[in-house]
């Protein structure tokens, strides 16, 4: 079988387009990286899904850590409190079997006991209760001066959020935001080790490469090369990202653009 034949038979796998059966010897290198890129499909998913939904969510926190009355105060910081204060790891298999038991009298939550929508939706609590607290920061942050000068300018209330807090807040924050983008992407293979299950053999670019270290006894080579999608997926993230820090500072002076300083959480 050629590599061409193997990607169009293995490439989309994880998504069930293509091959049903896994191969189950003679594995070639074509084979792991095609199957270990089909894989990825699945953590990027869950990588864009839970950024791009967590980010509204987190600026809500943000706000809502700043407001004055408590009644909308207090379940943010719990919220944030919750989330960071537990490991990513315990909330999956917490999740899911919550997920679990309510499935038996609610048909509502069925399908949150797949990882699809279970373990997309603890990702993006997590990633937002982080990122708000990133934002709050940055909210902090905005000179006293800037809001000052909008409100001479007669700016108040939701267009004096929406032409100088927010992207003041944005061009604050986006540095270490870029961060949590990153470690998010990473953080999406706990997927595969959580209690929520991999469908018919379709699991993310860790299944399929423990799938070959089991049956290779050589965890040498699926092993390097899940690792080099995960630094392409990161040089995506940084290239993406890092343009749109580049858009939120354009209005400044060459010398007092932020420069990006990428700081790997090595603990969580």
């Amino acid at each position: 079988m050629s590599c061409l034949q193997t990607i169009a038979d293995y490439g989309l796998r994880s998504i069930g387009i293509g091959e049903r059966l896994l191969p189950r010897s003679d594995f070639t290198l074509c084979q792991q990286v095609t199957l270990i890129g089909s894989g990825m499909i699945w953590n990027v998913y869950f990588g864009v899904v839970a950024l791009c939904a967590g980010f509204f969510l987190a600026t809500l926190l943000a706000l809502g850590r700043t407001a004055r009355p408590a009644i909308l105060r207090k379940p943010a910081e719990w919220f944030v409190f919750l989330f960071r204060g537990s490991p990513l790891f315990i909330q999956f298999f917490f999740a899911y079997f919550a997920f679990l038991a309510l499935k038996g009298r609610y048909a509502f939550f069925d399908p949150f006991t797949s990882a699809w929508a279970g373990a997309l939706l603890v990702l993006f609590c997590n990633t937002a209760a982080y990122s708000g607290e990133i934002f709050y920061g940055a909210l902090r942050s905005i000179p006293r001066g800037d809001l000052e000068a909008a409100e001479a300018y007669g700016l108040t209330g939701w267009k004096k959020f929406r032409r100088i807090t927010f992207p003041t807040m944005l061009r604050l924050a986006w540095p270490a935001y870029i961060n949590e983008a990153i470690f998010l992407f990473h953080a999406t293979t706990l997927v595969f080790l959580s209690g929520f299950p991999a469908w018919q053999q379709r699991g993310d670019a860790l299944y399929y490469a423990k799938y070959f270290a089991d049956k290779t006894f050589n965890p040498f080579v699926p092993y390097p090369i899940l690792a080099g999608f995960f630094i392409l997926l990161t040089l995506c993230v940084i290239g993406i990202m890092g343009a749109m820090n580049r858009r939120l500072n354009r209005h400044l002076p060459q010398e007092r653009r932020q420069a990006l300083r990428l700081r790997p959480n090595f603990l969580r």
